[in-house]
């Protein structure tokens, strides 16, 4: 019994996680790495610490929007996956020191990689810490004032990206820029799909994302116009070496969740589509990422 208890814990733990958004934060570090390898400036203990800031804060940020949403009541009446708060699952107190504890990890390996590669880069990764706590944590939470995919395309694209480039190459290069601003399209992507589906909820609970401010037609639109973004940011890095027209392998999974977010689908009928974003912004970035690197 008690293993068959341990075994469960760790399973809400997991889904608690939100391990479909996992993508977000191994992306930015592959396309980097990639870029990085371009210039030739690959080194790889440093890409794997990149990575584990980026999962760290990723999973860090998840469990904290699960706790503030769940103290609010935001996640009281959801469509989408389990919150551990909101559900009753797991006390709030407990959610939040885990929540802290893996953003800590994440500032801790950031602090390893900005003390081998440029001390200012401690300023970057306190805003990120900060944007993560903020996203819906504290008196003023940006994320309830749609906000949110903006902190998106800066952190999980932007500063993830190049980031990741300039710890190992030492300096920002265009190719990186170029999938910054793709992986950063795609990650906005993930949160369009999550906030389109959420958005009967969070009206009345009256928490005003893009979404909500968007309305549900001008959602679907834009969630449409980040995926074009992210194939034109593909084509711009070709420039640099045909070899990122590997990043295109990811289309027919793009395809796929446009046409269900297209197609007008609510409610739990959108779920997919942000499985098959995560997907599409892996298999993107895995393909971009190498494909810069062959061209090295």
């Amino acid at each position: 019994m008690a293993d068959c208890s341990l075994v469960t814990s760790l399973a809400l733990w997991i889904e608690g996680a939100r391990p479909r958004t996992l993508p977000a934060a191994i992306s930015p570090v592959v396309v980097g790495t990639g870029a990085a390898t371009l210039d030739g400036g690959f080194v790889w203990w440093k890409a794997l610490l990149a990575l584990g800031v980026s999962l760290a804060l990723q999973v860090g940020v998840n469990f904290a929007n699960d706790y503030s949403d769940g103290i609010r009541g935001t996640d009281a009446d959801r469509v989408g996956p389990l919150r551990l708060v909101g559900s009753g699952t797991v006390a709030a107190p407990v959610v939040k020191r885990v929540a802290l504890g893996f953003l800590g990890l994440g500032a801790a390996l950031g602090i390893v990689l900005a003390a081998t590669s440029s001390w200012w880069m401690l300023l970057v990764g306190a805003a990120a810490v900060l944007a993560a706590w903020t996203y819906t944590g504290g008196p003023s939470p940006y994320g309830y004032r749609a906000l949110g995919e903006v902190s998106v395309f800066v952190f999980f694209g932007l500063v993830a990206v190049l980031g990741t480039t300039f710890v190992q190459a030492e300096r920002f290069t265009w190719p990186s820029v170029a999938g910054a601003i793709g992986i950063g399209a795609l990650a906005c992507a993930i949160l369009v799909a999550n906030n389109l589906r959420d958005i009967p909820t969070d009206t009345v609970s009256g928490k005003r994302t893009l979404a909500v401010v968007l309305g549900d037609p001008g959602s679907r639109r834009f969630y449409v116009l980040l995926v074009a973004v992210a194939a034109a940011a593909v084509v711009a890095a070709a420039f640099a070496t045909p070899w990122a027209l590997l990043g295109l392998v990811a289309t027919p999974l793009a395809v796929r969740a446009v046409r269900v977010v297209t197609s007008g689908a609510i409610g739990p009928s959108l779920i997919p589509v942000l499985r098959d974003t995560g997907l599409t912004e892996l298999v993107y970035a895995l393909g971009l990422g190498i494909g810069l690197a062959l061209g090295a």
